[in-house]
């Protein structure tokens, strides 16, 4: 009984490959033909701006935290109103995995993931990408969003003077 299985096992394995041999291939012609990629596809990563059109970065270090090949780099500046901001925002397109990680964990939601694929260059210090060549003039997926009306900190007054915030603790007061 168990050769008989085994032959039609093996049968059944010929089988599959001679139905694909015989199937006509599909051949997409790339540069003519392009393949619609799918509703949630990740790829390019943009900087996206909040409804008043300023930076939705905040430089928390998050993205380059959880990124797990180490390809985006940033420093922190904080302007004459008391917002941070990205003065300057790195990412290496030819070391990125497009794992969506720095996605994830932007609480801004400034890090988006555009469904463009077509980031192919000869020179490999072209795939190195600065702020002005990630950040794009609209919001992204969420066109309400704005991170500081939602976090309820108001950056034009003193901190700890805003509405429903508190004042700052002098940690010197807590010792005993």
């Amino acid at each position: 009984m168990s050769v008989i299985d085994d032959i039609r096992a093996i049968a059944a394995g010929f089988g599959v490959t001679l139905r694909h041999m015989l199937a006509r291939p599909v051949t997409i012609q790339y540069p003519e033909q392009k393949r619609v990629p799918y509703p949630r596809f990740r790829a390019r990563i943009v900087l996206t701006r909040d409804p008043d059109g300023g930076e939705r970065c905040v430089a928390c270090y998050l993205c380059s935290a959880a990124c797990p090949v180490d390809c985006i780099s940033m420093q922190a500046a904080e302007g004459a109103d008391g917002r941070r901001y990205a003065e300057w925002f790195r990412i290496n397109f030819s070391r990125c995995i497009f794992c969506g990680l720095c996605a994830e964990a932007c609480p801004t939601l400034a890090i988006q993931m555009t469904p463009d694929y077509e980031i192919c260059k000869r020179d490999i210090m072209d795939l190195v990408y600065e702020k002005e060549d990630l950040l794009i003039d609209g919001c992204g997926k969420d066109s309400s969003y704005n991170f500081y009306r939602h976090a309820g900190i108001d950056v034009t007054q003193p901190r700890g003077e805003g509405l429903e915030e508190t004042p700052p603790v002098d940690v010197r007061s807590l010792m005993p």
